[in-house]
């Protein structure tokens, strides 16, 4: 990703208005630095190494519905860009298409664990603002946020309660910039910024798991899996399940073990590893006032820059959410202050 020009981020901000912290998320995997890529980039990205990687890649084509054999799903219908219509046969078909996935609805995948949709969101992008803090900066009843992506812009999104849409959407413009105008950290960042492309808004932002699995039909990421992108996770846990199913799919498939054995296990492991940030999200999309047991550990954490770094980490996705919030660790760590 560093080749498209999109810059590592190694530090992240919480911006309290008394007082701020920022720490390094602990490295996952090896990496220790975080990216923010355009998805006109990633998804090109993703599209070129699938071709690479031997996949026939057929773009302009709309899946219209799917194809069944008795119950089991064996492939899809669709259409091409000149307007033809397409059947193609496979041994399962994989969603990969979104919170609105057509898989999903067209398989009956079953929702659980569903949460109210809570927020909307406006944001854009802005040229020349001067480097800073990538952070996250809580307001009454709003959180902005801003953070660098790629071609040297800046994005800022700005996070509303759902209930406030209509005001939104009727001035994206107004709503953008008073909010960024509220945060003393971002004036001299942005004081010569100047703002790229159209500001764009969304309040569709629902909150739920889907079983992602079924007789000849899987889905990863959003297709499967959405909530709130207030801690911007979405990415990373696409891809995290899409490791999962693919060796679901690859045991299925070579026999090593039967496909639905092999695919209630991703399951299961896609929802205990992704339960707890999806919970996380959920609450801080409440966008209400922090309670005395946060207030608390966030005064602690002040001078405490290991905790801080791993406090971050749980934001970041690279701290284990239940380890790091049991109630004897921030007794610890509050104890410790």
């Amino acid at each position: 990703m560093s080749a498209t020009g999109c810059p590592t981020i190694a530090a992240i901000g919480l911006d309290l208005g008394e007082f701020a912290l920022s720490g390094s998320p602990p490295a996952f995997d090896g990496t220790s630095e975080m990216i923010a890529p355009r998805r006109t980039v990633f998804d090109k990205l993703l599209l070129d190494a699938a071709a690479e990687a031997g996949a026939e890649v057929c773009e302009g084509f709309a899946v219209t519905g799917l194809t069944r054999t008795g119950d089991r799903v064996n492939g899809i219908r669709g259409r091409t860009k000149d307007g033809g219509e397409v059947e193609e046969t496979a041994r399962i078909v994989i969603g990969a298409d979104g919170r609105n996935s057509l898989v999903a609805k067209a398989a009956g995948a079953e929702i659980y664990n569903q949460r109210p949709v809570l927020t909307c969101a406006v944001y854009a992008y802005w040229r020349d603002a001067v480097p800073h803090l990538a952070a996250i900066h809580p307001l009454e009843q709003r959180i902005v946020i801003s953070f660098p992506t790629n071609d040297g812009l800046t994005i800022t999104p700005v996070v509303f309660p759902r209930a406030q849409l209509p005001s939104v959407q009727a001035d994206l413009a107004g709503h953008l910039t008073r909010s960024l105008a509220m945060v003393p950290a971002l004036a001299e960042p942005f004081a010569d910024a100047k703002r790229v492309e159209r500001i764009r808004g969304t309040g569709d932002i629902p909150n739920f798991f889907r079983k992602p699995f079924g007789d000849g039909w899987a889905l990863v990421g959003d297709a499967g899996y959405h909530k709130d992108p207030i801690l911007a996770q979405g990415i990373s846990d696409a891809l995290r399940s899409a490791e999962w199913v693919a060796e679901a799919v690859d045991a299925g498939l070579s026999g090593a073990r039967p496909m639905g054995e092999a695919l209630a296990d991703y399951r299961r492991t896609r929802d205990e590893h992704l339960t707890p940030m999806y919970e996380l999200c959920v609450g801080m999309a409440a966008l209400e006032p922090p309670s005395p047991e946060m207030t608390a550990l966030w005064g602690a954490l002040r001078d405490n820059p290991v905790e801080r770094d791993r406090y971050f980490g749980t934001l970041g996705g690279t701290v284990p959410i239940p380890e790091y919030y049991a109630p004897e660790n921030l007794r610890r760590i509050v104890g410790a202050a």
